[in-house]
């Protein structure tokens, strides 16, 4: 199993950006499927983007053209770029692994709360 933990959420401004970071520890050297999740209050947990091991990106409709994922492999890091932020992207953001081969995310991190003010 791999650990997870989120950092970077925080507060912003409706067109502001902020980048969130997920660190693997543990079990790294497997073959992930890294993704970004997020649960607004009251709905479901929706997935954001997601990264294969192989550098195969994909982004929700939601986001796509204001969100960008990207991996640091040397340092264990999955990143969730935020540009042009509105209010209804404010949600828990989770960080995710999913081992090849299996068939749901095993591994989930804490989350972290992001907020967008208008």
């Amino acid at each position: 199993q791999v650990q997870l933990s989120e950092s970077g959420g925080g507060l912003a401004t409706a067109g502001g950006s902020l980048r969130l970071a997920c660190a693997a520890s543990g079990r790294t050297d497997g073959r992930y499927t890294m993704a970004w999740f997020r649960q607004a209050p009251g709905k479901e947990r929706e997935l954001v983007a997601y990264i294969t091991w192989t550098g195969i990106t994909g982004i929700s409709d939601s986001v796509k053209g204001r969100f960008t994922i990207s991996s640091d492999d040397a340092k264990n890091t999955v990143y969730l770029q935020m540009n042009s932020l509105k209010p209804e992207d404010t949600a828990v953001y989770y960080c995710a692994a999913r081992l090849s081969g299996e068939g749901l995310f095993g591994s989930w991190g804490q989350g972290t709360q992001v907020t967008v003010s208008s």
